[in-house]
């Protein structure tokens, strides 16, 4: 789990951004330090946010091959492919791109269709479960 990244489970799982006091941007990665937007007019104090749960597919594509690091696999098991998502938030006017829920592929998936946040499993092993977040489509259990 990379800390600060997202927080809660079930219906109260949400991805966790930072706004500018300034200029009110938001930012997912959460940023620590300063405004990311180089129109600010003099922002650096950031609030801690909750992002939409919802959002609507943007784009949607499948992996097919093994990711290099720093992403976590088992180079014992075989590559299994899965499905990515990049999902538009329109209150916080980004994209936030991630894996789609277990069984979720992209012949399920279609651009503009509502999608949230879900917690999720990147990997685990005997001492480790790395946490996540993932994206399904609205009204399907995981």
């Amino acid at each position: 789990m990379v800390a600060g990244w997202f927080a809660g489970d079930g219906d109260d799982f949400r991805l966790l951004g930072t706004r500018c006091r300034a200029c009110a941007s938001v930012f997912f990665p959460r940023e620590e330090f300063h405004c990311r937007n180089p129109g600010c007019p003099g922002g650096g104090d950031l609030d801690e946010v909750p992002l939409s749960r919802r959002g609507r597919v943007w784009s949607f594509t499948d992996s097919r091959y093994r990711p290099p690091s720093p992403y976590v696999t088992d180079p014992e098991l075989p590559w299994e492919p899965c499905t990515l998502i990049a999902v538009e938030l329109k209150a916080e006017r980004m994209v936030v791109l991630g894996q789609a829920a277990p069984g979720v592929t992209v012949a399920d998936l279609t651009v503009g269709m509502e999608v949230e946040a879900v917690p999720g499993v990147l990997h685990e092993d005997a001492e480790t479960i790395w946490t996540t977040w993932k994206w399904r489509p609205t009204g399907v259990t995981v």
